[in-house]
Formats: structure tokens, sequence, C-alpha cells
């Protein structure tokens, strides 16, 4: 996993999870329509995954480090699907799914090029008219201090909208957080 120490234990604590809960997730996730079948990419530790598997039908998580999809799968097995696979690779069926979501962790990729694949795999597993939302961090003095030694690739959000366009999506918006300066995206898959 691409995370220093110190990270991992913020990402892996309650009060980050209280944040998801309260926070991250109703700003991330308001006026998307989830659906009854929704993937989430990249759920590290597991905090939004808890939120979500209450708010969802059907819930398939898809982790890239294969220690942390066995303690989700240890953890949340019996209410979620868990796969350990990359999110620019997903072993899942095309257009089967109601919306494919990502949260805070899309700077992890270390490339622009990688991150447009998990863009293109998201648009290949969604349904049509299906959702593909997520929220992500933008630089400021702390998220950099916590990201030392970690990979760290923030997404541009003046290049986003193109970004998903290029993946296929349409309806596609970007917009900041007015207090944090985090983003989040929506596109719809036509």
């Amino acid at each position: 996993m691409p995370m220093n120490r110190a990270h991992r234990k913020l990402c892996s604590s309650e009060k980050w999870a209280m944040g998801v809960r309260e926070r991250l997730l109703p700003w991330a996730l308001d006026d998307v329509q989830l659906g009854d079948d929704v993937v989430e990419i990249g759920p590290g530790y597991g905090a939004n995954l808890r939120v979500l598997v209450e708010q969802v039908p059907r819930l398939t998580a898809v982790e890239v480090d294969g220690r942390t999809a066995e303690l989700l799968r240890s953890q949340w097995g019996e209410r979620a699907r868990v796969v350990h696979a990359d999110g620019a690779a997903m072993p899942l069926a095309d257009g089967a799914y109601s919306a494919v979501v990502c949260f805070t962790m899309l700077h992890h990729v270390p490339t622009a090029e990688q991150q447009d694949g998990i863009f293109a795999e998201a648009f290949r597993v969604l349904r049509p008219g299906g959702t593909f939302a997520g929220a992500d961090s933008q630089l400021n003095f702390r998220f950099r201090l916590l990201h030392i030694g970690d990979t760290m690739n923030v997404v541009d959000p003046a290049t986003l909208p193109a970004r998903l366009t290029e993946a296929g999506f349409t309806d596609v918006s970007v917009d900041l957080h007015p207090e944090t300066g985090g983003l989040r995206f929506r596109g719809r898959r036509p």
C-alpha cells in the first residue's frame, strides 16, 4: 500500500471513519443515486465501505493491496464482496453495476495514465445510465506533510472533466469543497 506509517494510522482510525461518515461521503454523494449494485474502487481500511454497506443492497469493494483486501474480507465479507484486484483491471462483468465510486484514493495512483485506466474501467463496468462518483484531496501544507514518503499524484480539477469525458462519461461535473478545498466528481455512462 503506497502510504507511510502515519498515514496508515490515520486512515485506519475511528476519527477518520467518523469524518468519512459525517462529512466526506455526505458531501461527495450529495444528489447521487447509487442504485442497487455498487463498486467501490480502493476502499483501503474500509471507512467508506462501512458507510456504503448500510446504504446499498449489494456492494463490491476492489482493493489493490492483498493484505488489506484480506482484512476487509474478514471484517465485511458477509455484507460486501471484496475483490483483490487493480482498479484499472477489475475482474468484473461489463455493464453490470449501477454505480462506481472511489474516495481519497486517486492521489495514491502513481500516474495520470493509471488514473485514466481506473476511469476507463469504471465506465466499462457501469450499466447505461450508471454513475461514477467520488472525491479526492487537493494540495495543502497538512496534506503534503501527511504524504511524506507516500505515492502522491494529486488530480488536477481543471483537467479532470476532460479526462472523464475522454473515458466516455457524460454529464461530468467537478467542484471543490468551499472549506477543505477537496474535489468531488461525477459522470454518467450514457
